[in-house]
């Protein structure tokens, strides 16, 4: 009942939040007759709008973009667990049809009374990652539906989940895809995820894993600089890399915001609770073995 109800605080301060942005973001343009008019917006960058999910768009031939990303996972079965990972990121667009990203990575970790996990309070440089994205189908006047193949390979020196040393390879591989249901104002997201790795420990071990999964997003432009949504996750997990080890899943719910300050500069936050979870071989509800209670997210990108 305790983590219930935190949660619930959680999830209550940060739509109080996303309303008083939409307050102040309307009230800023209630004198502005255009502002009420979606046929006279400008075209919004899909690939960001939706939270966790990512959108289709890969921006402006020749742009370049600079953001932090960071990711915060919240809660265990027992005792208390933080950890975040944050990407610096260096992003541009060499063809209408290519999108190139590479940046580093670094991570904290609080992590204390969990069971299977060292008791843990570390930050440090965890890495680097580089991702590279295909616009496979454009979006046209005739056509609402945008599809990009994305792949991101990850090489990290600290473990995402408990903090230790190691040498750990991931392979993303993605499909992101976005619907304009009403013009300028009504988007829909959808990704379908594929993520193997390996993991090499202190102790000499080799650990294969992945996670497959999907989500789906609406996100609606309230007004023109804007939007607001929510994402729902649907997420397995496998003890090798060719999914032949089932070992449990889980979905994620919540909403998402994004904020753009300037045509140069944006933001991004969403958060997620697990509202259903299942672990192989353990009656408990949720799945807070393979994956966490909570995650957020909050992201700064400067076009240049």
């Amino acid at each position: 009942m305790h983590e219930r109800t935190r949660c619930a605080r959680h999830s209550s301060a940060l739509m109080c939040a996303f309303i008083a942005l939409l307050c102040l973001g309307g009230f800023a343009r209630a004198d502005d007759a255009t502002a009420w008019d979606p046929s006279s917006w400008h075209e919004i960058e899909t690939k960001y709008i939706f939270g966790f999910t990512t959108g289709s768009g890969i921006g402006i031939e020749g742009e370049k973009e600079f953001t932090i990303d960071s990711i915060g996972r919240f809660g265990k079965r027992d005792g208390h667990y933080a950890a975040t990972e944050t990407k610096y990121e260096y992003e541009f667009t060499p063809s209408q049809f290519v999108q190139i990203e590479f940046g580093a990575l670094g991570s904290t970790h609080n992590i204390g009374g969990v069971t299977d996990l060292d008791n843990r309070n570390a930050a440090g440089f965890a890495g680097g990652f580089a991702e590279f994205r295909y616009l496979a189908l454009e979006r046209t006047s005739s056509n609402p539906l945008s599809i990009t193949l994305a792949f991101e390979p990850n090489v990290r020196l600290i473990d995402e989940t408990s903090g230790e040393q190691v040498h750990n390879y991931e392979f993303e591989t993605a499909v992101n895809a976005d619907l304009e249901l009403l013009r300028n104002r009504l988007y829909a997201g959808f990704d379908l995820l594929y993520e193997p790795e390996i993991t090499l420990t202190a102790t000499g071990d080799t650990v294969r894993e992945a996670t497959l999964g999907g989500s789906a997003a609406l996100s609606l432009r309230i007004v023109p600089d804007v939007l607001v949504g929510g994402e729902v996750w649907y997420l397995r997990h496998y003890d090798s890399a060719t999914l032949s080890a089932f070992t449990g899943d889980a979905i994620m719910l919540g909403p998402a915001l994004y904020v753009q300050f300037t045509p140069k500069m944006f933001m991004i936050a969403a958060w997620n609770t697990q509202v259903w979870g299942r672990e192989i071989g353990n009656s408990l509800p949720l799945n807070l073995s393979e994956f966490q209670r909570q995650r957020a997210r909050l992201k700064f990108a400067w076009e240049f």
